[in-house]
């Protein structure tokens, strides 16, 4: 589970910092939260199918892993938002260090919470259901003679 993790961490920071750089550079052309929209779609596309294959080494995504991993994204990004704007509701003019330590608090236990939720549901590999054993029948039945 901790290399899993440490993948999780690889390729989703690496692809949040790729964004860091993309938002801005993309934002020259397009409104700014146009902008930061279309990133993070095509950012979740991205690290669902990353996760799929080299973190959680599932094969493709498919659509329905893809959208289970859109809202474990949008729940992550509700989390950070709830701790950013409590904190202003507690402090009027937080400092920009206090701000951070918030939100990358927040961003932290919201990645390890969906770090679990999609190592334990979204792509967890299915046990394999136990058949019952079926009497092996020799057609036709042996006649042992002496």
């Amino acid at each position: 589970m901790l290399a899993s993790f440490i993948r999780f961490v690889v390729f989703g920071g690496g692809t949040g910092v790729l964004c860091s750089l993309a938002v801005p550079a993309l934002a020259t052309q397009l409104p700014w939260t146009l902008a930061n929209a279309l990133i993070t779609i095509a950012s979740t596309l991205l690290c669902t199918e990353l996760h799929a294959r080299y973190t959680f080494r599932t094969g493709r995504a498919g659509w329905r892993r893809h959208w289970q991993s859109a809202g474990s994204a949008a729940a992550a990004y509700a989390a950070t938002s709830i701790a950013v704007l409590t904190l202003h509701a507690l402090q009027q003019s937080p400092s920009m260090l206090t701000e951070q330590a918030v939100y990358l608090s927040a961003s932290a236990l919201a990645g390890i919470a969906r770090f679990l939720l999609l190592r334990l549901v979204v792509f967890a590999t299915p046990t394999p259901t136990p058949t019952p054993a079926t009497p092996l029948r020799l057609h036709p039945p042996l006649a042992l003679t002496a």
